[in-house]
């Protein structure tokens, strides 16, 4: 077994926080959030606003059994992100589903923000 292999196994191992890598997208007057969360189920995530914040957090508990790991690169641990929020996004109206491992969040923009087509007289 190589020494990369092995070095890396046990940085992982001591990790217990991870940052979920994911996309953020704007369109038709909502800005969506999607990040990545495998083996997190939805019963395991929180998601609040505080202040100016959107926070997430989750929670991918160790698997457990006899097994011994040659290699582990799926970390286990609390997952934590969050966002600043602009004056922009409508904190009454956030919607939140989570699909296969994937937390969407759906954060609409107040009327004022949205885009408007302007007619044109003449």
């Amino acid at each position: 077994m190589e020494q990369n292999t092995l070095e890396k196994t046990r940085n992982v191992e001591n990790v217990r926080t991870v940052r979920p890598v994911g996309n953020i997208v704007e369109q038709e007057g909502k800005v969506m959030l999607k990040l990545e969360m495998p083996g997190v189920t939805r019963e395991n995530v929180s998601l609040r606003i505080e202040n100016d914040q959107l926070i997430v957090r989750g929670k991918r508990h160790a698997e457990e059994g006899d097994a011994r790991f040659v290699l582990r690169e799926r970390p286990y641990g609390d997952y934590f992100q969050s966002f600043t929020l602009e004056d922009t996004v409508d904190r009454d109206k956030v919607e939140a589903g989570m699909d296969q491992g994937v937390l969407t969040v759906t954060l609409n923009l107040k009327e004022s923000h949205k885009p408007r087509k302007i007619e044109i007289n003449g």
